[in-house]
């Protein structure tokens, strides 16, 4: 985000370049259009400033003034309520209910699988590429309805699929025929604005869009 020379922003966010979590944060900073310093992490030698900010000395942390957040639903849910438009979580309480539930299922069922995929055994890899392709299979009829996960309005649901989405060919993940509907949304994901805006170049080289 390019930010005058006379203002300093009162938020920065410490990202890794290719990591998944914080390209989820990194994509509703976008979608909010807020003025933010983005500060890419070696995440093989992080800076001390990260493990004094962060006692988990991890990616995404945000600061904002005084606060300190770390934790990507937390801060995606901080930036939704601090910026409310455009919102993306629903308005009445069940709807958010059952939006925090795919989180926590994406999370549990296929973010967790990342490790195995990037640095496992080979079978154990490929056990894990199984279990996600499956998985996003299943939910591809979803998008014979609706235009996103949760009907027809852009969520951090959304925002949290859209990393998996466009790793997949780096993971060697093909799905089958059948998930049309769910390559068809992925598509839709990544033409918009704030999806280009905050791909990292390593993160456009994953797919040849450098």
């Amino acid at each position: 985000m390019s930010i005058p020379a006379s203002r300093k922003p009162i938020m920065t966010l410490y990202v890794g370049a290719t990591d998944p979590q914080s390209h989820r944060t990194r994509i509703v900073l976008y979608e909010k259009d807020v003025e933010c310093q983005v500060v890419e992490v070696d995440l093989n030698k992080k800076p001390r400033e990260l493990g004094e900010l962060n006692p988990y000395n991890q990616v995404p942390t945000m600061v904002d003034r005084d606060m300190v957040l770390y934790d990507s639903h937390i801060i995606n849910e901080y930036l939704d309520e601090r910026l409310p438009h455009p919102p993306l979580m629903p308005v009445d309480p069940v709807s958010r209910a059952k939006a925090r539930l795919l989180l926590m299922r994406f999370d549990r069922d296929w973010y967790s699988l990342l490790p195995d995929i990037e640095a496992g055994d080979k079978r154990t890899a490929q056990k894990a590429r199984n279990a996600l392709r499956d998985g996003l299979t299943v939910i591809s009829p979803i998008f014979k309805e609706h235009s996103f996960i949760l009907g027809e309005e852009f969520s951090l649901v959304d925002c949290s699929l859209a990393p998996l989405l466009w790793r997949l060919g780096l993971w060697h993940i093909e799905l089958p025929r059948q998930a049309k509907p769910l390559l068809d949304y992925a598509e839709r994901l990544f033409v918009r604005k704030a999806f280009r805006q905050s791909l990292t170049e390593a993160e456009k080289a994953m797919r040849g869009k450098g």
